[in-house]
């Protein structure tokens, strides 16, 4: 159900509507457009279109999605085609990812492509903010909806590419903050869609001089924050070997200005971190720091895993207990998060296997081959290992003396008690510890 547009406002299509695609569409809505979301998911349209947001524990966006649905400034259809027809701006968020073999997927986003081409009019503005390898924008997109619409890119239609930098459980806020990086086709490109930023969000904007610079932006700063924690995870180790304590040495290097060493950690996940590093690797820079250190992050949770297994021996029949199903902390979100890495290397080493997040339902996380279980259960009695993945508000105030029968907590984000755990007879490591 798309409502109708009003004569007075400038028009956008939002294509996808997750949490940065809503976040998007609900802020556009509120300052001065009328805005037309489009998503497959059919729940997603329905809950819009009842001002109400599917999205949880992103501050401000309920309130901004009730205005505007209010107003009558925002819609939503499944038909992205439709809404393309009717915005002058059309503006794309749909995932990227890679597949299990880390080769890119971009099943989702052509798609979405072939149909905003078919709803294209003349003199349109399509940008990308979805997180692409250099040169997809124009040589990918940009040409198959040049294809499809039969429209000339750069004359009957035109093209930018500004990425999104935002941060789950704080959009609203990283967009004022963060600059917003815009590069165009052409001058012309450029300057239409810095006209639309400046008035739909506000922030400062940082003009490049290219598509393919703004669309390397982004990944470059998703490989830096994944190199940077890689070094992190590697003197994390070595600082083991030497009884050096980790989190000392960062305090204590990070008072020199130029030194910005990341937390060491289980491994990372998200969309983004161990996602868009293979948009370099795979389109050629397959050598040097930034495959290497796809490799120390996702081999975190196997030295996780043997740091537990010298504890306890075996793994065999054994309860363990991984808290955070999530990538992350406070978020529910588990796209390669390290709790699935664990879960497949624990269930080939024979573990009875358990997760607890107060993010996800017992049905959901019985998806994933595992039994959920309350930290209120009497039965936590019986976990003989606790595997902190993500440090979720609630874990801050667990009761380790219900866990009677446990032998080691591994606290893959060093927040846990120390002192606390051990005075149980219970063994505490931590990663770099």
């Amino acid at each position: 159900m798309l409502i109708e547009q009003s004569p007075s406002l400038p028009t956008v299509a939002v294509v996808g509507l997750g949490k940065i695609g809503l976040t998007l569409a609900a802020v556009f809505a509120n300052n001065g457009y009328r805005v037309f979301g489009a998503d497959i998911n059919k729940g997603v349209v329905k809950t819009i279109n009842q001002g109400k947001s599917h999205i949880r524990n992103e501050p401000g966006l309920d309130h901004l999605i009730l205005t505007a649905q209010t107003n009558k400034t925002l819609s939503a259809t499944t038909s992205t085609s439709e809404a393309v027809a009717r915005a002058d701006i059309i503006v794309v968020i749909v995932p990227v990812l890679v597949d299990d073999q880390n080769n890119i997927d971009y099943q989702f986003i052509d798609g979405a492509v072939q149909n905003i081409a078919n709803g294209l009019k003349k003199g349109s503005l399509v940008i990308f903010e979805t997180t692409l390898p250099p040169g997809d924008t124009k040589n990918r997109f940009g040409r198959r909806i040049e294809e499809i619409s039969g429209l000339r890119l750069g004359r009957d239609f035109h093209l930018a590419y500004s990425p999104e930098r935002v941060y789950s459980n704080r959009i609203l806020q990283d967009l004022k903050n963060y600059p917003k990086v815009v590069g165009g086709l052409d001058k012309r490109s450029l300057e239409l869609a810095s006209n639309f930023y400046k008035q739909a969000i506000g922030c400062e904007l940082i003009e490049v001089s290219s598509l393919e610079t703004a669309e390397f932006s982004k990944v470059a700063e998703c490989v830096y924050r994944d190199v940077n924690i890689a070094l992190a995870n590697e003197l994390a180790q070595f600082a083991e070997k030497k009884d050096v304590n980790m989190s000392e040495v960062i305090v204590a290097s990070n008072s020199q200005p130029y030194s910005h060493l990341h937390s060491p950690g289980i491994g990372v996940g998200g969309h983004c971190i161990p996602i868009y590093p293979y948009f370099f690797i795979n389109k050629g820079l397959n050598q040097g720091l930034t495959p290497l250190s796809r490799k120390i992050n996702d081999n975190m949770a196997e030295y996780a895993i043997s740091k537990i297994e010298r504890g306890i021996e075996s793994f065999v029949d054994k309860n363990i207990l991984i808290l955070g199903l999530s990538y992350r902390e406070n978020v529910k979100e588990p796209t390669k998060s390290t709790a699935l890495l664990l879960i497949e290397q624990l269930r080939n080493k024979k573990a009875n296997l358990f997760v607890n997040d107060p993010q996800f339902t017992e049905s959901e996380i019985t998806k994933y081959g595992v039994k959920p279980i309350s930290l209120n259960d009497k039965a936590v009695s019986t976990i003989d290992v606790v595997i902190l993945q993500a440090f979720h508000q609630e874990y801050s105030k667990i009761d380790f003396s219900q866990f009677s029968n446990c032998k080691f907590v591994l606290d893959g984000r060093n927040k846990l008690n120390k002192d606390e755990i051990s005075q149980l007879g219970i063994k505490y490591e931590g990663i770099g510890l």
